[in-house]
């Protein structure tokens, strides 16, 4: 048991300078967690809902105030003095004291971070890492995930100067975080330097870290990816492989989506990436159509599921009723899991187990606004995650994962995942 001496929490900034929190859970026998919340940038329709101040005198009306001062009062009242024997004990209190559709009362961020710090606090607790923590909790063999690593964007990660929000670097044939890192340092700095000579602009990077020339077009984008990996020394889809995160929510309207200046149909969109599938080392493609367009995905996964994770995130937003439709109407086949999409850990977990016995792939993820704490790498090892996307290799918000992973795989010897 673990009972609740109190929670607390402050309003900090996240790495787009906008107003995040951080929360501390202290249990009564003197263990402590603390946890940060990120925040999105592209955000599904069906996600839970963070709470805003709305004043427009304060960042915006983006501060987070009004969540902070629920977890101090409200939350803190209602949890400090009771014991839960378990993170679905504690998710569960949070989620029957909000009450409301979505987490949109006390605010998700504030549930959130109540929940990741109490994990971090019966870690503590326990004496054991947070991964080992977490895979107790998920009954998983913990193991270090492959990165899907951000080398260029566009759409809402970078002003939408060209609509495909990112395409990152996978590299298959790695035996260690450590290769994997060095190889995507390698073509990182050969796309660098081969967009400085083509554009002749100063380096522009996206929240998540990833190169934002003003590309041409989409296809453009992935030609110079490719071209990167040689221009590096390495073989396109045999080394280094391509994933793309298309965000198509983002320029869906009318029933059509806007690419580079034309407008398609749903069948038409599936085209489009069948095509860049066919011409370029592409292995995962995330959000090829719009959340809603259910039609679309089937159809992209009748073309492409079979030599492709179709990666749902704003279609499927962490959500276990969302994913189950997905599972029963085969639109999908990997799920690209957010814990702030849903709330909390156990809710998470919840998710990860529907598509996991789907026999899915899991891509654990960041957000393009985040901190440098390191939970999400912990999360991704202790869940097993077969992927995990966190940004870029700039950017220290990014590299605060990274450097979890690197230490985990060489002082704790944690294997990567084949």
């Amino acid at each position: 048991m673990s009972e609740i001496e109190s929670v607390s929490a402050v309003e900090i900034l996240d790495s787009r300078g906008r107003p995040t929190l951080l929360a501390t859970c202290q249990l009564a026998d003197g263990s402590r967690g603390q946890a940060s919340v990120p925040s999105g940038a592209s955000t599904g329709a069906a996600e839970a809902l963070e709470l805003r101040d709305g004043d427009r005198e304060r960042y915006g009306g983006l501060g987070c105030l009004k969540a902070v001062d629920n977890i101090n009062h409200e939350i803190n009242l209602a949890l400090a003095g009771e014991d839960f024997s378990d993170q679905a004990a504690l998710d569960s209190a949070l989620i029957k004291l909000d009450g409301a559709c979505k987490k949109s009362r006390l605010g998700a961020n504030a549930i959130l971070g109540v929940s990741l710090a109490f994990c971090r606090a019966q870690a503590a607790q326990g004496k054991q890492p947070l991964y080992a923590h977490l895979a107790q909790m998920a009954d998983a063999h913990h193991r270090l995930p492959i990165p899907m690593i951000n080398l260029f964007s566009g759409g809402a990660h970078a002003g939408g100067q060209v609509a495909v929000q990112d395409v990152q670097l996978v590299v298959p044939t790695a035996q260690s975080m450590r290769r994997t890192l060095e190889v995507t340092s390698d073509v990182f700095r050969a796309a660098a330097n081969l967009t400085l000579d083509r554009y002749g602009t100063r380096l522009l990077t996206a929240d998540e870290g990833g190169l934002a020339p003003p590309f041409e077009s989409s296809e453009a984008m992935l030609q110079t990816a490719d071209e990167a990996i040689e221009i590096a020394g390495y073989r396109p889809g045999e080394d280094v492989a391509l994933t793309v995160d298309v965000a198509a929510s983002q320029f869906y309207a009318d029933g059509r989506y806007h690419l580079d200046g034309v407008a398609l149909s749903s069948a038409q969109m599936v085209e489009r990436i069948e095509t860049w599938a066919w011409r370029f080392p592409i292995i995962s493609v995330e959000d090829g159509l719009d959340e809603a367009d259910w039609a679309g995905w089937r159809l992209l996964y009748e073309r492409l599921g079979k030599s492709q994770m179709i990666l749902g995130d704003d279609l499927l937003c962490t959500n276990p009723a969302r994913i189950e439709r997905a599972i029963s109407s085969e639109a999908a086949n990997s799920l690209l899991l957010k814990v702030n999409q849903i709330g909390t850990l156990t809710e998470a977990l919840a998710a990860l187990r529907l598509a996991r016995g789907a026999g899915w792939q899991i891509v654990v993820s960041a957000r393009s606004g985040e901190t440098e704490d390191d939970w999400l790498a912990d999360l991704a090892v202790g869940w097993a995650g077969d992927f995990i996307k966190v940004g870029s290799i700039t950017q220290s918000e990014r590299l605060a994962k990274y450097n979890r992973l690197l230490y985990l795989e060489q002082i704790e010897g944690l294997p990567l995942r084949d």
